[in-house]
Formats: C-alpha cells, sequence, structure tokens
C-alpha cells in the first residue's frame, strides 16, 4: 500500500492489551490509567481477521506491543495464529521482559522472529525506581532467554531523557556491546504537546520514511502516533479502517491528546 504522499506502507503495529506489570514513570501515572473494559478488547479471532485483511492490501510486517503484551493470556497461541498466515514475513514484539525468561523459547517456537526489550539503566536501584517496583535481574534474565532462543535481533530500547551520552544510556551501549544487542535510544516523548525525534539505532520518529499504521488494542485503527485520527475495526470492518487511516495519514507527526501510550504502543 502506497499513502498520499508515495510511502511504502506495509508495517502495522498491534497492541493487544492496554495492561501492563509495571508503571514506568514516562509512560503512566503511579496509580495507573482508567482501562480498557475486557469487553471492548478485541479478541484474538479479531486480531487474526485484522492480519488477514492487512496482508491481502499489503502489510507483511507486524509488531505485537501493549501495555506489555506479554501479560495477554495465551499470548504464545496469538503468536502462532499470526505467523501461520501466509504472507506474514516480519513477526516481532515489544516487551519490558519481566515474562521472557519463561515465554522467549515457546514465543520462537511459535514463529515470532526477533524481539524489542526495553532497558532504561543497569542499576538495579534506579530500574526499580523509574519502573516502579520492577526487577532489573528478571530483564536481563529475559534477554540471556530471548538469545538462547534464537530471537534475531534481539533489540534494546533504551528512553533517554536528553542524550544517548547520559551515564545510564552509556552503560546500556556498553551492555548491548559486550553481549551482541542493538541499542536503540528513544528520546522521551509527550504525545499531547507533539514532543518526539528520530530513533538513534532506527527509523522511527523519521516521518518521511515512515511505513506503519497502528492499532490499539480495543481495535482503533490510527494512521500516525502523534495523530488523533482512528478508524474502528469492528464498526467499519477491518479492510475499511485500515485504508481509511491510510488516506488519513498525514506528512508528519503533529499532537495526540485522547491517546496513551499504554493502549497505543510506543
Amino acid at each position: 500500500m502506497y499513502d498520499r504522499y508515495n510511502r511504502h506502507i506495509h508495517y502495522l503495529r498491534i497492541s493487544v492489551t492496554d495492561r501492563c506489570n509495571l508503571r514506568c514513570t514516562y509512560c503512566m501515572p503511579e496509580e495507573g490509567i482508567q482501562l480498557v473494559g475486557h469487553q471492548d478488547i478485541l479478541s484474538f479471532e479479531e486480531i487474526i481477521n485484522v492480519v488477514r485483511v492487512a496482508v491481502s492490501l499489503g502489510i507483511d510486517k507486524f509488531r505485537i506491543t501493549g501495555g506489555e503484551p506479554l501479560v495477554r493470556k495465551d499470548i504464545v497461541a496469538l503468536i502462532s495464529q499470526i505467523a501461520a498466515i501466509g504472507g506474514v514475513k516480519d513477526l516481532s514484539m515489544t516487551t519490558n521482559g519481566i515474562f521472557l525468561e519463561e515465554l522467549a523459547q515457546p514465543l520462537k517456537d511459535a514463529g515470532l522472529h526477533r524481539i524489542n526489550i526495553s532497558l532504561d539503566t543497569l542499576d538495579a536501584e534506579k530500574f526499580k525506581i523509574i519502573t516502579r517496583g520492577g526487577e532489573l535481574r528478571m530483564v536481563l534474565r529475559g534477554i540471556e532467554a530471548a538469545q538462547y532462543a534464537g530471537l534475531d535481533p534481539v533489540k534494546i530500547n533504551c528512553v533517554v531523557m536528553e542524550s544517548s551520552m547520559e551515564t545510564d544510556a552509556l552503560a546500556v551501549k556498553e551492555f548491548g556491546r559486550k553481549n551482541n544487542l542493538l541499542v536503540r535510544f528513544i528520546h522521551q516523548m509527550n504525545l499531547e504537546t507533539g514532543e518526539f525525534s528520530i530513533v538513534e539505532g532506527g527509523n522511527g520518529g523519521n516521518c518521511h520514511q515512515c511505513n506503519r499504521l497502528r492499532m490499539t488494542a480495543n481495535g482503533m485503527v490510527m494512521p500516525c502516533l502523534f495523530d488523533e485520527q482512528q478508524f474502528s475495526v469492528r464498526e467499519l470492518g477491518a479492510e475499511k479502517a485500515l485504508l481509511d487511516a491510510l488516506d488519513c495519514k498525514p506528512l508528519n507527526g503533529c499532537l495526540n491528546r485522547i491517546g496513551s501510550f499504554s493502549n497505543i504502543g510506543g
């Protein structure tokens, strides 16, 4: 598919839940957020239908996000069903890694190709503060399990406040070098004010090269993370929702005062 600016759109990011087992300071308030009702979250059957329709339209790259996707019950079964769809060439996931030690091998066996894992610091106490209670050792074991399972590549998403030259960022970079991990530095974003920049080590945030659409956990297809337009797959059907989002995809991101990272994914 090509949008009105002749960008090749072949990538769909799918949020499967707005739930998360962490409360990262830059993602959500300490008390949590107003969660979408369980009845409003797309079922596996609905997600699979969207993927099939997306493939028929020319989308071949899919990323599973959240919230935290590994808190979704039977997530391995969903990965298996998506991987079995002809035309799915690239299937990946973004996770905080807390549950990855146990699930890395089952995810790989189910058909997951690669994975991005969030890691902002190697200081256990700082990690606990940033995530409001998370255990760094669990993420490190998850990273090791992902590599052992053969997920390739394993990428590290490191959120920075000002610069990738910050002390914690440099430590994560060195950790990546020593352990054959690809590290991406993501400058802290603000949906409401439209603050974002190009990801260091990736092409996220580069509007002129954007190749993606997004779908929230409750089935709203969005043309851009920093855009308030959304199209319901339940109300419009998957094909029309995807095509309407494609037609409305802006040249550049602006701002989003109605969405949240927890429901759209970063």
